[in-house]
């Protein structure tokens, strides 16, 4: 049985944000599949519901999981989802999980607040592709740069997307997961602000704080992120699960 890894994308992106690290896992031999959700990416012209987004990582955790372990990763509102989908109340085929940028619960003020920012921005002439370009030419190295847009911005889903979130329950989910757990945060990114609760939800996770990064973690240091894949596969490579860990 071999070590089989999805990862499921943020908002408004796409399966290719994870191009850098489909990239290390293919140079090492990990079979990986990278979804796009519903409203995202090659399926743009879908509506977005958290019924048929939770379906989508099923499916492909699912399949992943006849061919061995899976290690589940989201990032950003895929990190919401697999955090949902992991810690609901029928266990899934999930060996361990990665969730980035994702600390803080999709509800209240901090979600109205996020919602009001990205109605503000989507509103601007260009629906604010031109701020998005200069931020990310600021802060993503050339090499991953081009990753976030490469599928498209799901701008019409964005705001069916946030709202959906509220329907999470996500510090249920989080108290239910009992597989090998890693947080991962930029040190500046928005999302932390639940970060200690979190913590508390899950004792026996893992908090990765990556310095002088925001919440595209996975695109200003896509090394770092490969090295915490690299340390999930050698943590499930070490209970005896599948073969030797990448070197």
């Amino acid at each position: 049985m071999t070590l089989q890894v999805v990862l499921v994308h943020g908002i408004r992106t796409s399966a290719t944000m994870w191009r850098s690290q489909l990239a290390w896992l293919d140079e090492h031999g990990v079979p990986a599949t990278a979804v796009d959700l519903p409203g995202h990416g090659s399926r743009m012209h879908e509506d977005f519901t958290l019924h048929e987004a939770l379906h989508t990582i099923d499916e492909a955790v699912r399949q992943a999981a006849q061919n061995g372990p899976v290690l589940l990763v989201g990032h950003s509102m895929g990190g919401l989802l697999t955090l949902a989908y992991t810690g609901g109340e029928h266990k899934p085929p999930v060996t361990a999980l990665i969730a980035a940028s994702c600390t803080a619960l999709p509800h209240g003020a901090g979600l109205a607040a996020y919602r009001l920012i990205a109605g503000a921005v989507n509103s601007l002439p260009d629906r604010g592709l031109w701020l998005t370009e200069r931020i990310l030419d600021a802060t993503i190295p050339p090499e991953t740069r081009d990753d976030f847009a490469a599928g498209g911005y799901a701008l019409d889903t964005q705001d069916q997307a946030l709202r959906s979130l509220a329907a999470l329950d996500i510090a249920t989910a989080v108290q239910r997961i009992g597989i090998p757990l890693w947080f991962v945060n930029g040190q500046y990114d928005q999302l932390r602000v639940n970060e200690t609760l979190f913590r508390r939800l899950a004792p026996h996770a893992e908090l990765i704080v990556v310095p002088q990064t925001t919440h595209l973690v996975t695109a200003m240091r896509p090394r770092v992120f490969n090295a915490v894949l690299r340390l999930a596969i050698a943590t499930i490579e070490a209970s005896g699960s599948t073969a030797s860990p990448p070197r």
